[in-house]
């Protein structure tokens, strides 16, 4: 079938591709946040709604590319497995163990990037979220009533 060649020929440029995109994404959108974070002056703002929009904002896409990434490696590793087992069935009953290891051990490395990718995008996300709580307990604080004896 010529949709199974296809696959087997991009399944890798795809997964892979897509989730060196998702971790480009997930570093570039940390930076940001940290200079961010460096930089914002928290006595600017008014209310605390405005500084809370300002404070978490990029962090909805890197949590979603951290729960995300798994899953794509995921599809990476069913596309491989079902590539792996399309090959045994071409050869006709004649089962080469060495290559289907070799297929099988290609198809779970989708899963390891996806792994590879998700867990620093979470924490990272983690430490923002931190950061922004951090923040906005700054900002309380100012108006709040300082207790005296």
């Amino acid at each position: 079938m010529q949709w199974i060649a296809l696959l087997k020929d991009y399944v890798d440029y795809a997964i892979l591709g897509s989730l060196g995109v998702m971790a480009f994404i997930a570093v570039w959108l940390t930076i940001e946040r940290l200079i961010y974070y460096w930089r914002i002056n928290i006595h600017d703002f008014n209310d605390v709604y405005t500084l809370d929009r300002q404070l978490t904002q990029h962090l909805t896409t890197l949590s979603t590319i951290g729960a995300n990434a798994p899953y794509v490696g995921l599809l990476g590793t069913v596309v491989g497995i079902l590539i792996t087992f399309y090959d045994i069935g071409e050869a006709g009953g004649q089962i080469v163990v060495g290559q289907i290891m070799i297929g099988l051990a290609l198809a779970l490395k989708a899963t390891a990037v996806g792994i590879l990718v998700a867990i620093p995008t979470i924490m990272a996300y983690n430490g923002l979220l931190r950061r922004v709580e951090v923040k906005k307990s700054e900002w309380l604080s100012q108006f709040s009533t300082p207790r005296g004896n």
